[in-house]
């Protein structure tokens, strides 16, 4: 049981959820389109979590070598899973099962490629070369948030294609926004570990621009993710029940006016992480299931 555990931990099996809500979103807006192949859905999920999973233990890995995570104090959403500096599992063990993740990755790729058109091959091609690169050569060069950003749209886009055979300005918008939704996620995560990573010699983007100028550029990703929502609704390219996401504006609110007045302890910083994890999370769920309301009939714009 406590390897199980151990693997639960270092996948960070509950940060799965915003890879789940990009194939989710792709799936519904090609129902939404009167498109829903179950067998390529079930398929494309196993791939993209495959991704994501290895990207996770790959950066748990890469994080340990670097001697980052020795140096951080773990918090539920910051500075590693602690499993391997804890001796739970061995380093080899966990760069190998990132390995053999992204593998499978791959070969759902290949798969899809043959089964539902070339398109998959180029989006799979620079997903795992993102995901391998991604610890040591994107986040030190402040490409993480940018990553996480172009994987968002990418899944959307590609969950789509698979489902249709066809590219839309829907999921490529949608896949978009999830994408900014996410990148907020770890903009805000990496602000506990800001000394250990620059002890290490990873230089993102809250290193580069130090915390105090990028607790006061945090606010861009809501504004820009709120007005995203309120264009796509204007253009229909997203729909109404998209503005149910407003629900969620008060805990954005509160994370911009606390982050500049909290001190950089992590402890202090968690229920600011937790909110935001949540807030966007949930954003992304509203706009995922917004494209079943006219799939049904409901609130057709």
């Amino acid at each position: 049981m406590g390897g199980l555990v151990a693997w639960a931990r270092v996948i960070r099996v509950r940060f799965l959820a915003a890879s789940l809500i990009a194939v989710s979103a792709g799936l519904t807006i090609a129902y939404k389109d009167g498109s829903f192949e179950p067998l390529y859905a079930v398929v494309t999920y196993v791939g993209v979590l495959s991704l994501h999973a290895s990207v996770d233990l790959l950066n748990d890995y890469f994080d340990f070598v670097q001697g980052i995570d020795t140096r951080t104090v773990r918090t539920p959403f910051s500075g590693g899973t602690g499993v391997l500096t804890e001796g739970a599992l061995a380093p080899s063990s966990v760069y190998r099962a990132g390995l053999v993740f992204l593998a499978i990755g791959i070969g759902v790729g290949v798969y899809l490629a043959i089964f539902r058109g070339p398109l998959v091959l180029p989006l799979v091609a620079t997903a795992s070369l993102s995901t391998y690169f991604y610890s040591t050569k994107l986040a030190n060069y402040g490409l993480g948030e940018l990553f996480i950003a172009i994987k968002g749209m990418m899944i959307v886009l590609g969950t789509y294609y698979v489902q249709t055979l066809s590219i839309e300005i829907e999921p490529l918008f949608a896949g978009s926004l999830l994408g900014i939704l996410s990148a907020s996620v770890l903009y805000l995560n990496e602000f506990p570990d800001y000394e250990a990573d620059k002890a290490g010699g990873r230089k993102n983007l809250i290193v580069r621009l130090g915390r105090e100028k990028a607790a006061a550029l945090f606010k861009i990703f809501p504004i820009l993710s709120y007005s995203l929502i309120l264009i796509g609704i204007w253009f229909s390219v997203l729909h109404l029940a998209a503005l149910l996401s407003f629900i969620v504006l008060p805990l954005y609110l509160r994370n911009i006016r606390n982050l500049r007045l909290v001190s950089w302890d992590g402890a202090r910083l968690v229920p600011l992480l937790a909110r935001n994890a949540l807030s966007s999370r949930t954003v992304g769920v509203i706009i995922t299931l917004s494209y079943l309301f006219p799939a049904v009939g409901l609130l057709v714009p």
